[in-house]
């Protein structure tokens, strides 16, 4: 059994901020997919959701690894590569009732899933999507995926020469009706974030929601320093 220390603070449905964890991370030390999942659980926690109320999907891919690592007591799906959207959709259609949070990475969504994520926005599913970017296939060992920098270089010297797919602008585009972008470094911005993203679908305000948080930029397999340009930038609306 779980073992709780009785001085936990507890939310407004009774629940420990341990009830919304899940397995231990087997990803790398460090890596930014678990600061993004500690994220989603101190969204679920400071909203009183309960675990029960809330469906997770997923793709393939070290992003997709990760519902594992958060929610324990939530419904879950690992789908095929891809296809996390379609399989989400089907879920919704059969029960209106539960709150759904799909898990992608940049290879699941910008790839291969490229066109199931369109279809998402198109279509208006009510659900939170989390995009976990990194630019880069980790989970088959470094290959530039289809959101890395048009320049930049892998850990063998080798420069990208493609551009890269801006999922923020066509979400925009496609009529996503909330859209944040925001580094999986910065815990405190990140929690608020993922927080409206959940708070929109409690209140069936939106219906796609998209999240497209990057990863510590690296150059030649080193961490490069990070600009926080929020207070210079513009609004739009």
């Amino acid at each position: 059994p779980k073992l709780h220390h009785p001085t936990l603070k507890r939310n407004k449905v009774g629940y420990t901020r341990r009830d919304y964890e899940g397995r231990v991370s087997t990803l790398c030390a460090g890596c930014g997919h678990d600061s993004i999942s500690a994220a989603i659980i101190e969204a679920c926690f400071e909203l009183d959701v309960q675990p029960h109320r809330l469906a997770k999907l997923s793709g393939i891919g070290c992003s997709s690894k990760t519902p594992d690592y958060f929610l324990g007591a939530s419904h879950g799906f690992n789908t095929v590569h891809g296809r996390m959207p379609s399989v989400l959709t089907g879920a919704n259609l059969a029960n209106r009732e539960l709150l759904y949070l799909g898990v992608s990475g940049d290879g699941d969504s910008a790839s291969i899933g490229l066109g199931q994520f369109a279809h998402a926005m198109r279509r208006g599913v009510n659900m939170v999507y989390i995009v976990e970017n990194n630019g880069v296939y980790g989970l088959t060992k470094g290959q530039f995926s289809a959101t890395a920098d048009r320049g930049s270089k892998s850990k063998k010297g080798v420069l990208n020469p493609d551009a890269p797919v801006d999922l923020i602008g066509m979400a925009l585009q496609l009529g996503a009706t909330y859209v944040a972008r925001g580094f999986s470094g910065d815990k405190a911005h990140k929690s608020v974030e993922v927080t409206h993203h959940i708070k929109s679908m409690i209140g069936v305000t939106c219906k796609v929601v998209v999240k497209a948080p990057g990863e510590i930029p690296r150059s030649q397999g080193k961490a490069v320093r990070v600009r926080d340009l929020r207070a210079k930038s513009t609004p739009t609306t």
